[in-house]
């Protein structure tokens, strides 16, 4: 007959862990000098420290910011290769699903910002840069291969919200450059749908030409990059030349709001307040032109 034997607690003379009373613990934290179980130990630069010290250490000490107040990320640029990844899968489903669903619902065209025409649908002047030609498949690739390229400057320079804000209003920008500058729909007229990440795209061109004049480095390679594909605009048919500028115009504003607001506590606020101001005012150039309309 065996009988259970009661655990053994540590002795008096053997450190524990103060966070585990009923563990020994042989290690000692290089910064508070107290004991830690191997649960509790956090490798240090030298040795070890406890989750405790660990934890006081990243509450004490101050994020790192980027010049322009984002916070620093490092490895890949997370935003750039989510975006890319969106578009993707998008174009794939535009290829699976028929034309009146993934195209029907989230293109954009001028007659989706005419109410009076009862199809008012906002969302779409946002959605539709992420949808691309299905006739010309180097739409997609050169899109992406240019927000890939950019993206890797950009969103490392701005931090990922920055940078995801200006996408997102270039892209919307396009799409409002797109209403201003082309005609009014009318009833008759054949739906032509605008899609691609272009506006967007030129966004990151006019950004980076900002914060390329900020930085006080040579910006003449850009210019002649954005003359180049704002020529093709005028060139090519069935190019909106109109949403590249949009897209141009809103990401240089975009830029020019968080790298010339001037460095301190507010900094952040003031970038986020100087973008919803932005943002007005696309919506207010959308809300003129359909009153115009």
């Amino acid at each position: 007959m065996s009988y259970g034997l009661p655990a053994a607690e540590p002795s008096a003379q053997i450190p524990v862990c103060p966070r585990h009373p009923d563990r020994p613990a042989y290690v000692r934290c290089q910064r508070c000098g107290r004991p830690a179980c191997p649960d509790c130990q956090r490798a240090a630069a030298v040795g070890f420290q406890c989750v405790d010290c660990v934890n006081e250490t990243k509450r004490t000490t101050p994020d790192v910011k980027t010049v322009y107040g984002g916070a620093v990320a490092t490895g890949k640029p997370v935003v750039t290769f989510a975006i890319i990844a969106v578009c993707a899968v998008l174009y794939m489903l535009q290829w699976l699903i028929p034309s009146d669903g993934i195209y029907g619902n989230l293109a954009f065209a001028t007659v989706y910002a005419t109410p009076e025409y009862g199809v008012f649908e906002p969302w779409r002047m946002v959605t539709s840069a992420f949808l691309h030609s299905q006739g010309f498949i180097l739409h997609i690739v050169l899109n992406m291969y240019t927000l890939w390229i950019f993206g890797q400057a950009l969103e490392p320079l701005l931090g990922r919200i920055r940078f995801l804000a200006v996408y997102m209003l270039s892209a919307l920008g396009g799409s409002v450059g797109f209403l201003l500058l082309t005609p009014a729909y009318s009833p008759g007229q054949p739906l032509t749908g605008v899609v691609g990440a272009s506006g967007a795209i030129f966004g990151l061109f006019g950004a980076m030409l900002v914060v390329q004049r900020h930085r006080g480095g040579d910006t003449r390679q850009l210019w002649v990059l954005i003359a180049i594909n704002g020529a093709v605009g005028f060139v090519v048919p069935q190019i909106a030349w109109q949403a590249h500028l949009g897209g141009l115009v809103t990401g240089a504003l975009c830029a020019a709001v968080i790298a010339y607001t001037p460095r301190g506590k507010r900094q952040g606020l003031l970038q986020a307040g100087g973008l919803v101001l932005v943002l007005a005012l696309l919506v207010a150039a959308t809300a003129f032109r359909m009153s115009s309309a």
